[in-house]
């Protein structure tokens, strides 16, 4: 039977056209949300990047294991839901619009509050959210038509109805506490915006006289105090040290007078003060450390009796004491310019009085010199946005009662009604919440959801839904004045998995798609968005908000080291999405994804997913070429032909596979399990296989087999023979090449299906010019179409069989290229004790053998000849094939030799250096992996040659 090639592929694969046509044409014809109301949910929501964000490393991952389970669910015929929506981000945004003021010699403070919203509202309509048109690029199946934003109408009524029941229940209050502080931005900021730094400081120690008269037992009448913030002894308001240092037990209870300001404060015993560290003895400042704010606690300072000497931008200001100097007022807390800041000028006036212990240091003469201070490297928490050094700042902030949140969230973990996976991040989840702190919820802005809290002039706090309400809870006449505050921004990003959906508005799709089946994280935002969901939804929807969260690593360089852009190694998945496609970082996205593991950076790897991609496009134009085009059938089409019969095996195994990977959400193992598949066993082997299927050899030629039965051909090559028997001679009642045009069209609508959750673009591509080839087309697009079904059982005989010969072929080829043997020769091979599998391939199945291994001629069940000879194996099987006049086996032993004893010294080197703890704790991580890549080559080396120079007997 003939075929008619109407519209072949292209010779070249273009990634950028494809990407941008498919991915239009799909939002168009709103594929990413089919109709299927009938169907069981599953649901995902995205962690909503930033308003102002773009897309880094790490969105790349996230949402590329979030795009691969919603299209494999979705082809799995679920109503699959993927919420996507936006962050306000907070400080982020407004430092966006105040910026833009700076740029026109403007600022905020020169608008009322309502007009600099309405203004960053402008910003957010005009250059806000880039990043959806990113995720767009990457291929992300989002449902757009509800795209969400947290400041949206709905999402606020929701956010406020929050806050006020949980004030309402006694969950969230007012106190005053530390809190992180960026006098930059003056606001408070969380633990995450928070990145420490190492960074050059100073040691300095100072004298602190005891009062009364007292001295130590060793005499002193002073306690040596040494401190990386000597401007914040202005606040100090005890000194502690360990309970059981004897140096000071006599002293604990008694006080000091505080150099500069005067101030008589106690010496107290508390386990914080490290009996091993300087002297033993630490300054506690309460009010400007989180250690410090602890001890003071239990010293008994109630924190509305803690000192504060900063004010919001870092200046120093008046204790409530007053005993801070005059001159020291309104000094910055640093150097600025020319101008000391408190810091030095408290360096100065403690070295003035006396009270400052130098520091000595000898140089390389061996000569003591005297310095103010010890240089340090000081561990140093900076803002992420603000870029200044963060002060712990005692401040009347609104706090959320976590501790009684966190109780059904352990519960649901430990239960097992939340899934973590990996399970590893269990006992960091639980560590954190049994030790849970008030979460602190204000922040200092004007963009973001106001605090719905109302100051009476009576004194009292109303907190209510709305103005309206707020004042008929006061009473008529009360005059109220609104906090100025607004909420946190993962505040309102808690409510995210129900708050999408509708909430507190009892809508269909909330019934339907809550709680959502999954959640994909980056394990950095555990505490700070998964485990605050787990929180809000089991506190106001009485139920999870997931099934399972699922936790990957981090992008990292490709030395392992993390990535930023003080280290010039920041990569940007756009610049590889416009080198490389879509589908190749897609692909490595996910064949390096390993449970519990970060991910290093390989531009190579990605660009052999590229290649990757061409070769499965070569392979269908080649398949084109020969009549294959779509198949018309789900279940797999009868095969007789053994060839036939085991590429449906294969199929049907790696659908196993895979669907085993993904459930386990194992997305390495999926992405190996299809990319080997299609590389190896179609591509490689099936399309090798079934060459003579189309262009079958004339009758005479080449060499023939001892045990060939007779010329090669289509008909009667037995890797083409039925299993049963041999074929039909009739023509129109079986076809060997009608056969194999209708299985390999549907192993590639099979290939096409499972790789598309991985690769959409290049898939979708190819499933239409599957059926354009056969002047057709698909009744519906690659991303709605039906998950393989094969409907076929394994038939283990031509399994056995194929995989039998691939073996051997396989290990033909290595041994030839291990021994110098040009590829193409053929060698005269025995086979002395045949298994039954190797009996039953070989007499049938001669020919391809010769063909494909190069075996030529095959001697069953007979004793090899004496000589030097290799040794191959096919399962049971070991062939036998002599090297006299293919090889000089002596001058091969002698280079396989001199090979193998190098690379054994290189491994012994190796192997000695990475057994030093010494070397593997102190070089650089990337040399010690280094070391252990290049140890398991030469292990490897060593392996390979051993085996060759056994061949040669």
């Amino acid at each position: 039977m003939g075929f008619a090639m109407t519209n072949t592929l292209s010779t070249t694969f273009d990634p950028a056209d494809i990407e941008a046509r498919w991915y239009a044409h799909w939002e168009q014809n709103n594929c990413f949300r089919p109709e299927r109301a009938d169907a069981e949910a599953f649901t995902i929501v995205n962690p909503p990047p930033n308003v102002t964000g773009s897309l880094h490393i790490g969105h790349a991952l996230d949402n590329t294991l979030q795009d691969i389970v919603i299209r494999y669910e979705r082809l799995r015929g679920k109503d699959a839901l993927w919420v996507v929506g936006m962050d306000h981000a907070g400080i982020a945004t407004q430092m966006v619009v105040e910026r833009q003021l700076e740029a026109q010699q403007d600022k905020r403070t020169n608008y009322t509050r309502e007009e600099f919203v309405q203004k960053v509202w402008d910003w957010k309509a005009e250059s806000g959210g880039a990043i959806t048109g990113q995720l767009r690029r990457l291929g992300c199946s989002m449902d757009w038509s509800r795209e969400q934003f947290t400041m949206d109408e709905h999402f606020s009524k929701a956010v406020i109805k929050v806050f006020v029941d949980l004030y309402n229940d006694g969950l969230i209050y007012r106190d005053k506490r530390l809190v992180n502080w960026d006098p930059k931005l003056k606001t408070a900021i969380s633990d995450l915006e928070v990145e420490q730094q190492t960074i050059s400081g100073s040691f300095w120690h100072f004298k602190y006289p005891l009062a009364d008269g007292a001295t130590l037992d060793s005499g002193e009448d002073y306690i040596v105090v040494a401190t990386t913030r000597p401007e914040t002894m202005l606040a100090d308001m005890a000194v502690a040290v360990h309970p059981t240092d004897e140096r000071y037990k006599s002293v604990v209870g008694k006080h000091v007078i505080l150099p500069i300001t005067g101030r008589r404060i106690p010496i107290v015993a508390d386990e914080h003060a490290d009996p091993e560290l300087g002297s033993g003895a630490v300054k506690v400042t309460p009010g400007h450390d989180f250690n410090d704010f602890e001890v003071g606690k239990r010293a008994g300072f109630a924190p509305a009796e803690m000192l504060n000497m900063l004010d919001a931008e870092a200046n120093v200001c008046q204790t409530a004491d007053g005993l801070v100097p005059q001159e020291f007022i309104g000094l910055h807390r640093f150097r600025r310019d020319e101008l000391n800041g408190a810091r030095e000028a408290v360096v100065a006036r403690m070295k003035e009085e006396g009270f400052l212990i130098p520091h000595i240091a000898k140089t390389k003469k061996g000569e003591e010199v005297e310095h103010d201070a010890e240089p340090r490297q000081i561990a140093t928490p900076f803002g992420d946005r603000g870029g200044v050094v963060i002060e712990p700042w005692l401040t009347d902030q609104w706090y959320v009662d976590a501790e009684k949140l966190a109780v059904k969230p352990i519960e649901a973990v430990r239960s097992g009604e939340v899934e973590i996976v990996p399970k590893t991040w269990e006992k960091t989840f639980f560590n954190w919440m049994e030790n849970i702190q008030p979460w602190c919820v204000s922040r200092q802005l004007w963009w973001g959801h106001r605090i719905p809290a109302w100051y009476a002039d009576d004194g009292r706090v109303i907190v209510a839904e709305n103005a309206e309400a707020a004042q008929s809870l006061a009473g008529p006449g009360v005059a109220l004045v609104q906090d100025e505050d607004v909420l946190d921004t993962w505040f309102s990003s808690a409510l995210w998995p129900f708050a999408t959906l509708g909430w507190p508005e009892k809508t269909d799709l909330l019934e339907k798609h809550y709680p959502n089946n999954l959640l994909i994280s980056g394990f950095d935002i555990l505490f700070f968005w998964d485990a605050r969901m787990l929180m809000a939804g089991y506190f106001n929807t009485g139920r999870k908000p997931w099934e399972k969260l699922y936790l990957h690593g981090l992008v990292r360089a490709a030395d392992g080291s993390k990535m930023s852009k003080s280290k010039g190694n920041v990569v940007d998945p756009l610049i590889l999405i416009d080198q490389y496609g879509a589908d190749a970082l897609r692909f490595f996205m996910a064949a390096m994804e390993s449970q519990g593991r970060d991910i290093k950076m390989d531009e190579k790897r990605v660009e052999g997913y590229r290649n990757f991609a061409t070769k499965l496009w070569n392979a269908v134009r080649y398949c084109q070429t020969n009549g294959i085009g779509a198949s018309q059938s789900i279940a797999a089409p009868e095969a007789k032909l053994a060839v036939n019969s085991w590429i449906i095996g294969e199929v049907i195994e790696t659908k196993a596979t895979i669907e085993k990977a993904l459930a386990d959400l194992r997305f390495d193992a999926a992405a190996n399990a299809i990319y080997h598949f299609v590389w190896d066993r179609f591509c490689d082997w099936y399309l090798e296989l079934i060459k003579p299927v189309f262009a079958p050899p004339q009758n005479g030629e080449g060499d023939h087999a001892k045990h060939g039965g007779g010329a090669p051909s289509a008909d009667n090559e037995p890797l083409h023979r039925p299993a049963d028997g041999p074929p039909p001679r009739t023509g129109e009642e079986w076809s060997p090449a009608e056969e194999t045009r209708a299985v390999a069209g549907w192993a590639i609508d099979q290939i096409l299906v499972m790789l598309h959750p991985f690769m959409p673009f290049v898939t979708e591509e190819l499933w239409h010019a599957q059926a354009e080839f056969q002047g057709g087309e698909r009744p519906y697009e690659l991303m709605l179409a039906a998950w393989p079904d094969p409907q076929a059982e394994l038939d283990t005989d031509a399994v056995a069989a194929i995989d039998w010969v691939v073996a051997l072929t396989t290990a033909v080829r290595g041994a030839k290229n291990e021994l110098g043997i040009a590829p193409g020769a053929k060698l005269e091979a025995w086979l002395p004790a045949p298994s039954p599998l190797g009996t039953r391939v070989v007499e049938r199945s001669a020919a391809a053998i010769e063909r494909l291994a190069r075996l030529t001629p095959l001697h069953l069940g007979e004793e090899a000849p004496e000589g030097p000879a290799m040794q191959v194996a096919a399962g049971e099987d070991a062939f036998i094939i002599p090297l006299e006049g293919h090889v000089d086996v002596e001058a091969e032993k002698a280079r396989l030799t001199k090979a193998m004893e190098a690379s054994q010294k290189e491994f012994g080197s190796l192997d000695k250096r990475l057994s030093n703890p010494s070397f593997v704790e102190k070089a650089k991580p990337e040399a010690v992996e280094k070391a252990k890549a290049d140890a398991a080559f030469h292990a490897s080396e060593i392996d390979r040659l051993r085996a060759a120079l056994a061949r040669l007997g």
